[in-house]
């Protein structure tokens, strides 16, 4: 499995940007999908998460600002970003939990390369 994010750059605060990430390969049914962020000198935290029952969850520093959305075909996750905040400025990771039944059954996690954003004041 093949994760392919886009979508980093740089903003302006109260800004825009949208990421995305593609999942490619031997994919059984995707469990999950999700952003995670790394800011210099912080531990990876989780931004948004979209269940396959198209649920979602936000961290709270970034709810009502960001939107975690899905393809139809269900293999793509989007990060739309708004109102930027300097301090949204971090690596975004997407990641993606992957059913895997081969005589047991489980998810595996795999994690894209990693996209950076920069918001400047």
């Amino acid at each position: 499995v093949q994760l392919q994010a886009s979508g980093g750059g740089l903003a302006q605060a109260g800004g825009s940007l949208r990421l995305s990430c593609a999942a490619s390969g031997n994919i059984f049914r995707i469990n999950f999908m999700g952003w995670y962020r790394q800011a210099p000198g912080n531990q990876r935290e989780l931004v948004a998460t979209i269940a396959s029952d198209g649920s979602t969850a936000y961290a709270d520093s970034v709810e009502g600002r960001f939107t975690i959305s899905r393809d139809s075909v269900g293999n793509t996750v989007y990060l739309q970003m708004n109102n930027l905040k300097p301090e949204d400025t971090a690596v975004y990771f997407c990641n993606v939990g992957i059913d895997i039944n081969d005589g047991m059954r489980y998810v595996r996690s795999y994690w894209g390369q990693g996209t950076l954003v920069t918001v400047s004041s």
